[in-house]
């Protein structure tokens, strides 16, 4: 990609922000999420709400946040409460959009961010969960950002951190995880994935420029499921990165 006019974090960016619906909640993680979020209430979504982990609500994102705790989390906002508070408003299901990320996903949506090989002993010791726990069992949809290969996209996570859809059909449900909620979208450098209704399983939707089905077939670990037909995804327009280079992001932190 290092040919053509945006850079892989920026296409990252604009996929992620284009599936932000107006006057939704979202919450929103370090990064990636911030940025997408700044570019839709700046686009096509000027009452989106922001929720951010240690207690910023419907911050107007003027400037780049550097962390979930930024005073920037707090511009303008709706309320400044703290992580217990918004944690409780998720619970009740006041939170419509998750974005996660993670080491490992499966088939499911399960994702991993806390250990590579057995936990008890494992080979790299990861992050850990953070609140991907809670918003990914208590968000309405869910949207993980990832790299995309075979590494990262495993038949099944050497830990579940963050639970998709478990082991199938009912199985959130059965964990006692809030009914219709969890996985909405996968969104990665080749591709934006979902998953089949009936089966749970992953599914290609839609494929990045340049990119085929067989690359993202190649780099995935376990059977795709293929959606019938299978969408191309806009490369990011002009309007969108003069926002992201010269508005949202002009230093370059994280696009």
């Amino acid at each position: 990609m290092n040919d053509r006019p945006y850079s892989a974090s920026e296409l990252l960016i604009c996929l992620a922000s284009r599936l932000m619906d107006d006057r939704t909640t979202a919450f929103i993680g370090t990064g990636i999420p911030m940025l997408a979020a700044s570019l839709a209430q700046n686009r096509h979504a000027p009452d989106l709400v922001p929720v951010f982990e240690f207690g910023g609500t419907g911050a107007i994102l003027e400037k780049l946040p550097l962390a979930v705790g930024d005073m920037r989390t707090y511009h303008r906002a709706i309320a400044a409460s703290g992580i217990c508070d918004i944690m409780e408003t998720a619970q009740r299901g006041f939170i419509e959009y998750g974005f996660l990320g993670g080491a490992q996903i499966d088939r499911y949506g399960n994702l991993n961010s806390t250990s590579i090989g057995d936990v008890r002993r494992p080979k790299v010791r990861l992050p850990g969960s953070g609140g991907a726990n809670d918003v990914g069992s208590l968000c309405w949809r869910t949207i993980a950002i990832l790299h995309h290969d075979r590494r990262r996209f495993v038949d099944t996570v050497d830990f579940v951190t963050t639970p998709g859809f478990l082991t199938g059909p009912g199985a959130r449900e059965a964990a006692g995880l809030p009914r219709d909620t969890g996985p909405y979208r996968v969104v990665t450098n080749l591709a934006i994935l979902g998953f089949d209704e009936v089966t749970r399983r992953m599914k290609l939707l839609s494929l990045n420029p340049g990119v085929t089905v067989q690359q993202v077939i190649d780099n995935t670990g376990f059977e795709l499921l293929l959606a019938d037909p299978i969408g191309h995804n806009d490369p990011p327009t002009a309007e969108e990165l003069a926002l992201l280079r010269e508005r949202i992001d002009p230093d370059g932190l994280y696009r």
